[in-house]
């Protein structure tokens, strides 16, 4: 079943060749890639201003405490790692799955060699509130592509589908306990991982709606291509 956004434009449930057939490729590929880019530059914010990781980046810095890798290469293995979580769950992953596994990580670590810590308390607080505000703007661009869930949406709703339960259940288990292994890790839990929690929601209903890319060729030929 399709969701539609505020705007009247549907997130189509369509699986990962349907997603290319689709078309209007030429829009999607690159709001996809804008997207990913984005998001990897928006966790390297949050992380400039040492006030809390979001929540995977919990478990992701508190993995890095213990491994020879950068920051970016521990959320490329960690989004690997999930993807086999999936499956399991049966379910397949599109070209936006696989892209957003392999590309937030070296965005995140790009963003980092050139993004300097700042000192100020009230620089810190600004890049915490802009690197969140950016992540949801990412969020509706890569999500809005309709070319497949990144590896960590696709869990959560793959165990809702399997399990029965609601989205907003798995996702708080799921974050609780990836917060929880992160923090006994080494991960930093504070007021940047509080606020990530209680603004990505209505972030992502402000911004998916702006960017959800219209699949006409879906209406056309309704009940064909879902696979």
């Amino acid at each position: 079943m399709a969701q539609s956004t505020r705007r009247g434009r549907e997130l189509a449930a369509i699986g990962p060749v349907a997603q290319l057939r689709a078309g209007r490729l030429a829009i999607r590929l690159p709001l996809l890639l804008a997207g990913l880019a984005l998001y990897g530059a928006s966790m390297a914010m949050v992380l400039r201003a040492t006030l809390g990781q979001i929540p995977w980046d919990v478990l992701h810095v508190g993995v890095s405490t213990h491994l020879p890798l950068t920051f970016g290469m521990i959320v490329v293995l960690v989004s690997l790692l999930v993807l086999v979580g999936w499956i399991p769950l049966r379910q397949p992953p599109g070209l936006g799955t696989l892209a957003n596994a392999l590309l937030i990580g070296p965005a995140a670590d790009a963003t980092l060699a050139v993004l300097p810590e700042p000192d100020a308390l009230g620089w810190r607080v600004l890049l915490l509130v802009a690197g969140v505000g950016l992540n949801g703007v990412a969020t509706g661009m890569y999500i809005g592509s309709q070319l497949g869930p990144g590896p960590r949406d696709g869990l959560m709703t793959g165990l809702a589908r399997r399990t029965g339960r609601s989205v907003r259940l798995v996702r708080t288990v799921l974050e609780i306990s990836v917060v929880a292994v992160g923090w006994l890790l080494g991960g930093v839990v504070g007021l940047g991982t509080v606020l990530y929690a209680f603004a990505i929601g209505p972030l992502t209903q402000l911004f998916l709606p702006l960017f959800t890319v219209d699949l006409p060729r879906l209406r056309e030929a309704p009940g064909r291509d879902r696979k």
